[in-house]
């Protein structure tokens, strides 16, 4: 099994919804983050005053998957997230070493 975690645009999440849903991934979490990598933030004005946003908004995306979807699930998150332009993200990869479903107390692969 392996947990796929995901920091792309918030506006890309819909398209990227989509497409793991296309490929019949069930169950994700999504959280509101911020952050920043070679980004390293941006400037804004606000009422005409010129200010650094040190973190950028992004969405954090995780999936947990059978460990012979992880390259398809990794792919499809990649292609709909893409825009090509810098910030669009970065995927990670973990193993996970167990799983447990609370309600049933079932494990392993059958809960995902």
């Amino acid at each position: 099994m392996k947990m796929i975690v995901a920091m792309i645009q918030p506006y890309k999440l819909d398209d990227v919804r989509q497409a793991l849903s296309a490929m019949d991934v069930q169950g994700m979490t999504v959280t509101e983050v911020k952050g920043f990598g070679r980004q390293k933030g941006h400037k804004e004005h606000y009422r005409g005053a010129e200010y650094i946003v040190d973190f950028v908004p992004k969405v954090k995306l995780e999936v947990a998957v059978p460990a012979q979807l992880a390259g398809a699930v990794v792919q499809a998150i990649a292609t709909a997230a893409r825009t090509g332009k810098i910030g669009d993200g970065k995927i990670f990869v973990y193993s996970l070493e167990e799983v447990l479903r609370i309600r049933t107390g079932e494990t392993g692969s059958e809960v995902l």
